[in-house]
């Protein structure tokens, strides 16, 4: 039997539960809008082209197959698991539902991953040529020794953010951390408890017993629950119920699929309101924003894109591991997967803005996480991005020219996305032309191109006021040898990607509150690891198609 109860009613209580966005917020949208606009003379639409995105949720979510028998076994446990909540946490009864209704989707998701592809509907339509899809990228094949270097650690911090705290002495595990107190840096909200941060670490983390204590960790967990309560405690139970609930439906299938009783395909069957659905339940795990924001249209938006920005990087070992809810993978169609990767960068580039700050708590959360990408070591953003050639120059280029959008109705109304000719500061701040001076001394070859980005980025951001020595460190070991390696044709790319985790390693205490510039250091990297040409975040999209081997976490 096929449907989709549980995405219909997933649906529902979003839709249900969705305010429109904030006055404040459209305003701010509209001031940064009236400022580039002033810049071109004051008509948007000269030279302008619009690429609409429908809302994500505009219909209903596709048929899956019913769980079977022992997925109905395992939705039961959860049940009674989430009546214990329910009894001592009755205020986050609708997260409750929503944790339940993702879990059956992913029930339904894995049983039809099992089956023969099903044929797309037969179309006599050409592929998309639009200026996105033109840019797509040939993926390379890859097999699961390219990805050796993967690790599910993190090489130690240099200079000990969280000192008492060894499970997050890295930028893998500290990064979700950072991201909070970036979050928190315009309103002072004050974070979490830590109890309710340990909650997430114990069941993302838990199979890095080195680096957690898992004993004491769950009884730290259970004191504090005793002693300090709010609602977004009540949350941590619910999403970290819902990551645990995955992380072991996902190892009992490819189990199953390593040892020959199933094979699973490369695909995925969601449609993009059921993987929008799914990211909501799964971004909550991470970034739980304030009760009050919890349901704005813009808040869900970040959400979901702050998930399809680690697919992007991702999609090409994710086609090796077996992860079920990359949209690459998925059964969406091409030009609407691209359209959502273009609403990625659209809403970095709008979170370089000073506009965008201090209205949203997850205004940056797209840019931060980006950042902590490029430098965790983790994420193959420079293995996969460093490409041997680029499908267009800067001046020709559709990713320059889009401009910047909050994509405020992703899965309400959709985003109606924009390119116009790229605005370039006339002259550089200080700070800027420093980090630029450095670059034609050093690294001359990268020069002219940086200094192209630099301009694009002042003309977004305003004058920059950064370090320059420490992100000179960083970008000459990142951004900077990553141009110099695709003007060489792609080599070396291997190399940049492992001292990436070293120079995060060293370096991730410049991008932390404490320090006067720590905002505009980040607010830099994520332009440059995110928008900047030759666009290494887009590069990594689009797989080969090959043998699922199966999740691996540290090569």
């Amino acid at each position: 039997m096929r449907e989709n109860r549980a995405g219909n009613e997933f649906a529902s209580i979003v839709k249900s539960n969705v305010r429109k966005c904030t006055r404040e917020y459209r305003e701010c949208e509209e001031t940064a809008a009236a400022r580039l606009n002033g810049a071109d003379g004051g008509n948007p639409n000269v030279g302008a082209a619009v690429f609409p995105v429908p809302g994500t949720l505009a219909h209903a979510p596709g048929e899956l197959p019913q769980p079977d028998q022992r997925g109905a076994a395992r939705l039961r446990e959860l049940d009674r698991s989430l009546a214990a909540i329910r009894e001592a946490f009755p205020e986050v009864e609708t997260d409750m539902r929503m944790c339940r209704q993702a879990a059956e989707i992913l029930e339904g998701a894995w049983r039809e991953r099992t089956q023969p592809v099903r044929p797309l509907p037969r179309s006599d339509e050409a592929p998309c040529t639009c200026a996105f899809c033109a840019l797509l990228p040939t993926p390379p094949p890859r097999r699961p020794a390219d990805y050796s270097w993967r690790r599910s650690d993190g090489p130690p911090l240099a200079v000990k953010i969280w000192p008492h705290r060894r499970e997050t002495d890295s930028v893998l595990t500290g990064g979700w951390a950072w991201t909070r107190s970036v979050q928190d840096s315009d309103r002072d909200r004050g974070l979490r408890f830590r109890y309710e941060d340990d909650i997430l670490v114990l069941h993302e983390y838990k199979r890095v017993e080195t680096a957690i204590d898992i004993d004491r960790t769950r009884e730290a967990i259970e004191e504090a629950l005793t002693e300090n309560y709010s609602i977004n405690g009540a949350r941590a139970l619910v999403v970290g119920l819902f990551a645990a609930y995955k992380r072991s439906l996902d190892e009992y299938w490819i189990k199953l699929h390593a040892e020959g009783r199933v094979t699973l395909q490369q695909s995925t069957p969601f449609d993009i309101a059921t993987y929008s659905l799914l990211q909501t339940m799964d971004s909550l795990f991470w970034h739980v924003p304030p009760n009050d924001e919890l349901w704005q249209e813009e808040t869900l938006a970040t959400l979901v894109l702050c998930r399809v920005v680690d697919d992007m990087i991702d999609v090409r070992v994710d086609s090796l591991t077996g992860e079920i809810d990359n949209f690459w993978l998925s059964r969406i169609p091409s030009h609407e997967k691209t359209m959502l990767a273009a609403c990625v960068i659209a809403l970095m580039k709008y979170a370089c803005m000073p506009e965008s700050r201090s209205v949203l708590w997850n205004a940056r959360l797209v840019s931060t996480t980006v950042v902590w990408m490029g430098l965790n070591g983790r994420h193959p953003l420079w293995f996969d991005g460093i490409t041997s050639g680029s499908p267009a120059p800067a001046d020709d280029c559709a990713l320059c020219h889009l401009r910047p959008n909050p994509c405020i109705g992703l899965l309400t109304d959709g985003v109606s996305l924009r390119t116009a000719p790229q605005r370039l500061a006339e002259n550089l701040g200080k700070s800027a032309a420093r980090l630029s001076e450095r670059c034609r001394v050093h690294c001359p070859q990268a020069w002219q191109l940086f200094h192209r980005e630099l301009s694009s980025f002042e003309a977004l951001h305003g004058t920059w006021k950064g370090d320059v020595e420490a992100m000179w460190e960083i970008l000459r070991r990142t951004y900077i040898a990553a141009v110099e390696a695709w003007l060489a044709g792609g080599a070396g790319a291997r190399e940049i990607q492992l001292d990436s985790a070293a120079v995060g390693a060293e370096m991730f205490h410049t991008l932390n509150q404490g320090t006067p510039t720590w905002q505009d250091n980040t607010a830099l990297l994520s332009y440059l690891f995110g928008c900047a040409h030759p666009h290494f975040l887009w590069n990594g999209l689009g797989y080969a198609p090959g043998n699922l081997t199966g999740d691996w976490l540290d090569g």
